[in-house]
């Protein structure tokens, strides 16, 4: 269970003491072998402003692109009961605007700076704010970052706080109505009690967080917020020569806060088996399994780690080969370790399949457990699990910003072990790591008497929301200055943001080319900084491809490609990928099949031979394709549970029909899944997978030699005729109209329109990119200023333009509040008709540009990242030279080639508006818009054919 929760679904020497520097990222010297790269290092320089600031530097200047990343120590642990959920609201309200920067401009400058990644997150032991800007604009950041650190209270208001408490309950309603959202947090309820820190759930209960009152956050801030509790990384393209200083000029004047006392509490270990059943609005019954666990980094951690590998983490795992595979009585399982410094928690998450009771699958999963306390793991599970944590670690280090990146490294690893160097001591953590040690492990801690066990079951979902609290709230409060005015006088220059610096040559990937002589293209883009290489086979095999009367053949026969081939079974591929430290995986989407692996190069060739034995020579056993049929008719009855999903099923099929291949997603129906053949899964696989209709892309750590030398071996004899099919027609027109699907009890509604769009190689890409950016791709766009930040109906609203092959929807909308559905369709109909009506201002049509072109480096700071990006050149038909010509395109686009292009694509009366929800709450309110007929719509039925 994900923990973590977002915002954002995005000196002067005689100052520092302390300064350590560490080596530098190395690659191997030549023939030096695997050994020499088992411990990077990250060259970095710790030291300390006079106020207690800890700053964390690393050098980088692959992309003129630098990442900032602000950890305050302090979250959920720092809480009190009645408290619960501060840490991650003031998180929101870190996003409201400081004194020097004003109200909702952070985002703002940030968007139009180009910058990616911009995000805040709370977990139980820190809170952190992050973004990664072009380099030029680093100052930026930090005059962003400083503010909100030293100058926030004074704008801190009653209006600010009353908004963000309705966004953070919508986020926590967005979580309840999420599938087992409520079973998951019991998890944590049961594990430790209610005065325990991590007893609640990181965004807090409804009751508390509506409780928070302008004092109390005030109070909240003054005691953490302060530059004696926060650790600063910066990584990426910087200055050496004026780093410091300009750290100095911004955060050095902010004061030393008081100092924040340790936490003390103790946890209080399990004795005897806790077990509580939950009743949600799901198909399927789901286990939880878990158990107190070793603290982060202390003796124990790295072998949870590992075990949870062993026992439920991909195919080679003892509970898939049991329990899905074998048995197949879970649909998924997954175990894992959640590593916290006052304990950790181990657990594993089972969900079964129809007509498995939840008893059934907790004996088995039981019988599994303690086997594996009884025996301990083999050698061979004990290096395949190292060798993917090894190689989760390593290619982490990609990316410079972002969850898991340098900057997120090097603050982490400071949190917890106090050295931001840790890296090699990780590694030689796992290293170190025996069958015995995980054995120990196991028994030590997953005792039948120590877990904990939750059920989730079908029923009714039961929440404990509170309403909103009276307007007139704080309205007597008070604020006294933050600063005194001499101090806020000498800080006056803060008032105008920095100017950027001098524009960095935009220098984006372009791969070197090559075909093989069975036609199979071949793009590769070198990368040596790291022993990573990203391998993908892109294949014009999607569900574009589907005959009219088989959703879903395409997706099931990309799902077979790993499930077996003439001389690998299923589990020999999972096993052979797991001894590389990674996983083969396929997957599929509108209009291509794609074998994803990403290894330590020393291990690219035997990885390409995996991949390539996959897409020549699938086999389709009788048995496995049963199994994954029957996992993929599963996976169809579990979108029942998501309103996302449904929104989105129901929106493309209403759009496009029940005769297009583009009116179902990569699943397809029930009733098609059952019919399918092997027959027709073979001859599928024969008629679109073939080297001429196929791009293989590497990116990382190989030459142009030795990625033809490996392609033509693994590659060269792939024979196989197979080729690209017609894509389908662009879909009629529609008629606005509400298709309303029900879903009883959902605390949200997930509201979306759905319309004609656009092809990618369109010649009003450019246009078209521009508008919709300030219509809905930002956080300070129209569609989420509107419902988010001046209504608080939602989380997050969005709009964007779903590019296939052939002509895909346009998309908006949001998850918002059951009890304003028909008000937030309002509003979003008001932007979607204000989009054509009301032209982008100058300002608006400068941060559109700004971000889409300075944000272009960013995209290509991973492996695959840049696969991802080149992919699309070659999917959809665009040049090798696209994204160097792009950004001039861009800047030729003026407000009125916006405005046709919103005239041309955004039809506010040709929008399906699809609304999933407890219909019996939200039917009259939507009627009474007058938007157009109410329809209900069930699987089976198209626009046109509901129930009226």
């Amino acid at each position: 269970m994900k923990r973590t929760l977002c915002a954002f679904l995005f000196v002067s020497a005689a100052l520092c003491f302390n300064n350590v520097t560490a080596a530098a990222v190395l690659s191997p010297a030549q023939g030096e072998g695997k050994a020499a790269t088992r411990a990077p290092e990250i060259k970095y320089e710790r030291y300390k402003l006079a106020n207690g600031l800890e700053v964390l530097l690393h050098e980088d200047h692959k992309l003129p692109i630098v990442a900032v990343d602000i950890w305050y120590h302090v979250g959920p642990v720092k809480e009190r009961a009645g408290r619960t959920g501060f840490a991650h609201l003031f998180e929101h309200m870190m996003f409201e605007g400081s004194k020097h920067v004003g109200e909702k401009a952070h985002f703002k400058y940030l968007e139009s700076a180009g910058a990616t990644d911009i995000n805040g997150t709370t977990d139980f032991d820190r809170t952190n704010y992050f973004e990664t800007v072009p380099a030029n604009q680093l100052e930026l950041a930090l005059w962003l970052e400083s503010d909100r650190m030293g100058f926030l209270l004074d704008t801190l208001d009653r209006a600010k706080l009353t908004n963000q408490r309705d966004v953070v309950r919508n986020e926590r309603r967005q979580g309840e109505g999420a599938p087992y959202g409520i079973v998951d947090e019991e998890v944590f309820h049961q594990l430790f009690p209610k005065t325990h820190p991590y007893y609640a759930d990181v965004i807090g209960s409804h009751a508390d967080v509506e409780a928070a009152r302008l004092m109390d956050v005030r109070e909240f801030f003054t005691e953490y917020y302060a530059p004696n509790n926060a650790t600063m990384a910066i990584a990426g393209d910087y200055d050496p020569a004026t780093i410091k200083g300009l750290l100095e000029k911004y955060f050095g004047p902010i004061p030393h806060g008081p100092a924040v006392a340790p936490t003390t509490v103790v946890t209080p270990s399990i004795t005897s088996e806790r077990r509580i059943t939950v009743t949600d609005t799901v198909q399927l019954p789901k286990v939880d399994l878990a158990w107190l666990s070793p603290s982060a980094f202390t003796p124990g951690d790295a072998e949870a780690n590992l075990a949870g590998n062993i026992l439920g983490t991909g195919k080679s795992s003892r509970m898939y080969r049991e329990l899905v595979y074998k048995q197949q009585i879970a649909q998924s399982v997954t175990c894992y370790q959640t590593s916290l410094s006052l304990r950790s928690v181990f657990e594993c998450e089972l969900v079964a399949k129809p007509n498995v009771p939840p008893e059934k699958l907790e004996a088995e999963a039981e019988k599994i457990v303690d086997g594996f306390s009884q025996s301990g793991p083999t050698a061979a599970e004990v290096e395949w699990s190292r060798n993917k944590v090894e190689t989760q670690l390593i290619s982490g280090l990609e990316r410079l910003g972002g969850f898991g990146g340098v900057a997120d490294v090097l603050d982490r690893y400071n949190q917890y072990t106090g050295d931001p160097g840790y890296l090699p001591k990780d590694l030689a953590r796992y290293d170190a790591a025996t069958p015995a040690s995980v054995q120990k492990f196991a028994q030590a801690t997953l005792g039948k008497s120590q877990r904990v066990v939750v059920f989730g079951i079908p029923g009714k979902k039961l929440l404990n929301d509170v309403p909103r609290s009276p307007d007139d709230t704080d309205a007597t409060v008070k604020i006294n200055p933050e600063h005194t005015a001499e101090f806020e006088k000498e800080q006056a220059w803060r008032a105008t943001a920095p100017k950027p610096g001098p524009e960095r040559a935009l220098v984006l990937p372009k791969p070197a080319v090559f075909t093989l002589g069975n036609g199979l293209t071949v793009y590769l883009v070198e990368r040596h900084e790291l022993p990573i290489v990203s391998a993908q086979l892109v294949m014009l095999a999607g569900s574009g491809a589907n005959p009219g009367d088989r959703p879903g053949l395409a997706g099931l026969t990309a799902a077979m490609l790993t499930e077996g081939t003439a001389k690998r079974s299923a589990n020999d591929m999972a096993n052979q990928a797991a001894m590389l430290g990674t996983d083969l995986t396929a997957d599929s989407n509108s209009d291509t099949a794609q074998l994803n692996i990403s290894l330590l190069s020393w291990h690219l060739r035997s990885g390409l031979e995996l991949m390539a034995d996959s897409a020549e020579h699938a086999a389709f056993p009788a048995a496995d394709l049963d199994r994954i049929r029957a996992n993929r008719l599963t996976s169809i009855l579990q979108e029942e549970d998501d309103p996302i999903q449904l929104a989105l099923r129901a929106g493309t099929r209403s759009l496009f029909g029940g005769s297009s291949p583009y009116g179902y997603d990569a699943l397809g129906t029930a009733d098609s899944l059952h019919t399918i053949t092997r027959d027709e899964v073979a001859n599928f696989h024969t008629g679109h997978y073939g080297p001429k209709a196929s791009l293989l892309e590497l990116t990382g750590d190989v030459t142009p030699a030795e990625a033809r030398k490996m392609a033509e071996a693994v590659f060269g004899s792939w024979s196989a005729a197979g080729g690209s099919t017609a894509i389908p027609p662009v879909p009629p027109t529609p008629q606005r109209k509400i298709v309303l699907v029900d879903k009883p009890g959902s605390p949200q509604t997930a509201l979306l329109t759905f319309g004609v769009g656009m092809e990618r190689k369109s010649p009003d890409y450019p246009a078209a990119t521009v508008m919709n950016t300030m219509l809905g791709g930002l956080f300070s766009s129209r569609i989420n200023m509107n419902l988010r930040e001046e209504h608080g109906y939602t989380y997050g609203a969005l709009s964007f333009f779903w590019f296939y092959r052939g002509t895909g929807p346009f998309v908006s909308g949001a998850l918002v509040r059951q009890d304003v559905t028909a008000p937030a369709a309002e509003q979003l109909f008001k932007e979607l008709d204000g989009i054509r009506t009301r032209p982008l201002t100058d300002a608006e049509l400068r941060m559109a540009k700004d971000n889409i072109i300075r944000s272009l480096p960013g995209n290509f700071e991973s492996a695959r990242g840049v696969n991802g990006q080149l992919s699309d050149l070659w999917t959809f038909g665009l040049p090798l030279e696209y994204y160097t010509r792009l950004p001039a395109q861009i800047e030729g686009v003026t407000s009125a080639d916006a405005q046709a292009a919103a005239a041309k694509y955004v039809r506010p009366e040709n929008l399906l508006v699809i609304a999933v929800g407890d219909k019996s709450k939200i039917e009259t309110g939507l009627k009474d818009l007058k938007l157009g007929p109410v329809e209900t719509w069930s699987e089976g039925l198209v626009a046109g054919a509901g129930s009226k």
